[in-house]
């Protein structure tokens, strides 16, 4: 309990920013949903300079928790068709960079130097960051991981900004080009938000995904541990 206290004490702006961007993603969905509802046709027929500031406002939406990527990748596919996949390729790596600059900027380095009085959890952290592109490429990779929270940790913990940057297209590319195609096939906008039809393929492939990742990430943080437990047994 202690602990528990300390850490809420010294990191509350972290902490409180993270529960933040737990909650909003599911504000942001009923809002785009009530917004198409009520306005199907908003996005048809963009100009160049309409299609670019989309895309940015995608990203800043993205960014702060108040789109879900794969909301955005959904509508994006049914409104642009595949012409628009760079832009939206584009729109999530600058989310990306967004967020992970703001979860820097709010957390100061905090976080790492609070580990740094735990000798042990610190260990297993820099074993996590020599393995940081496979970490950042596996949470990615599973549809269910909360975008934006997921960046948040990720920059706390203090991994490259250059491997975070690859690891999150890479990661992202395979949920991401189903759920666009998906977005491509839709006939109403309204219920591929809501409900999507993935098929069977489509849920095979999301679990395997799921699975992927999670089979992954224990496999990295168990691989972690023992190497950090390794070497604190060498030193002694």
């Amino acid at each position: 309990m202690a602990f528990l206290k300390e850490l809420f004490q010294k990191n509350a702006s972290t902490l409180l920013s993270m529960l933040f961007l737990s909650g909003m993603p599911l504000v942001g969905v009923s809002l785009v949903s009530l917004l198409l509802y009520k306005n199907q046709g908003l996005l048809e027929q963009l100009t160049l300079l309409e299609g670019l500031l989309y895309f940015g406002l995608m990203a800043l939406l993205m960014a702060f928790a108040l789109m879900p990527t794969t909301v955005g990748v959904l509508i994006t596919g049914f409104y642009f068709g595949w012409i628009g996949f760079p832009g939206m390729l584009l729109a999530y790596a600058l989310a990306a960079l967004a967020g992970y600059q703001l979860a820097s900027s709010l957390d100061h380095g905090k976080m790492t130097a609070f580990l740094h009085r735990f000798p042990k959890a610190e260990a297993v952290m820099r074993e996590l960051k020599a393995d940081s592109l496979q970490l950042i490429v596996l949470t990615r990779i599973s549809p269910v991981t909360p975008f934006a929270l997921m960046t948040f940790i990720l920059a706390v913990v203090g991994v490259d900004r250059r491997r975070f940057l690859l690891g999150s297209v890479v990661g992202m590319l395979p949920r991401s080009l189903f759920f666009y195609w998906l977005g491509t096939k839709a006939q109403d906008v309204f219920t591929l938000v809501n409900h999507p039809d993935t098929g069977t393929a489509g849920k095979l492939l999301l679990v395997g995904l799921i699975a992927i990742s999670l089979f992954g990430l224990y496999y990295i943080f168990n691989r972690a541990l023992k190497r950090a437990l390794g070497r604190s047994t060498a030193q002694q």
